[in-house]
């Protein structure tokens, strides 16, 4: 008796069309399904906190989400907390306060407009653009001040103006800071002259402060905003 051979056909490498088209049809079809969860996890769970902070200008307690939820467990509300965490909606900082990322709704940014001479405009959707994300993207050490006086006008900061400040590790000669020199606080430009650092305002009205027992940077200026 001869040897006994292996009656198998042998593969061609080839993959059949019905076998593609049935793989193009499984990731449709889970990604029909993964638009339809986020949309549902969307309605349920990011639309009462938009309404809630559009509201109230402010993020729930633990016990105002467990009754916007419907929720009868605060392990109920950590598990959905960290979801939101994980889809960049939501996150923690460093106290565990909840901080809103992607609820606020955006502006449209719809292109640029020039400055010099006129030219034709075109309406172009560039962007949605978050103006909080936009203006403070370090929220934990952020602030926002408003002016009083005119030392800083010729920089363009007028009085009534709001300024976002920013506390920072290191401070550098030539930013704007809010600093409290001699027991008061006051914004000016930080200079330096030699080893010793000190003040200047931006209107030739006011003399450069230097201090004569304490001195302390608090934060930078970021940002100014100015409402007309």
């Amino acid at each position: 008796m001869g040897p006994i051979r292996n009656s198998t056909p042998k593969s061609s490498g080839r993959v059949g069309a019905g076998v593609i088209s049935n793989g193009i049809h499984n990731y449709e079809r889970t990604k029909a399904r993964r638009r339809a969860y986020r949309k549902k996890m969307q309605g349920e769970f990011d639309e009462p906190l938009r309404r809630f902070l559009s509201e109230k200008k402010r993020m729930p307690s633990f016990a105002e989400l467990m009754e916007i939820w419907n929720y009868r467990t605060k392990s109920a509300v950590h598990y959905r907390i960290q979801e939101l965490a994980d889809r960049g909606v939501i996150r923690k900082d460093g106290t565990g306060r909840i901080v809103p990322l992607r609820l606020e709704k955006g502006t449209r940014l719809l292109g640029v407009v020039e400055a010099g001479f006129p030219s034709a405009a075109e309406e172009e959707l560039l962007d949605v653009m978050n103006f909080d994300e936009f203006l403070t993207p370090n929220k934990e050490s952020s602030y926002i001040l408003k002016v009083k006086g005119d030392s800083m006008k010729d920089a363009g900061i007028q009085p009534g103006d709001m300024v976002i400040v920013e506390r920072k590790n290191n401070y550098k000669p030539g930013q704007i800071v809010i600093a409290m020199i001699d027991g008061e606080y006051t914004m000016k430009y930080l200079r330096k002259r030699g080893e010793q650092h000190y003040l200047e305002p931006a209107n030739s009205r006011y003399k450069p402060i230097f201090p004569k027992e304490s001195f302390k940077i608090e934060a930078a200026v970021t940002a100014v905003v100015r409402k007309y």
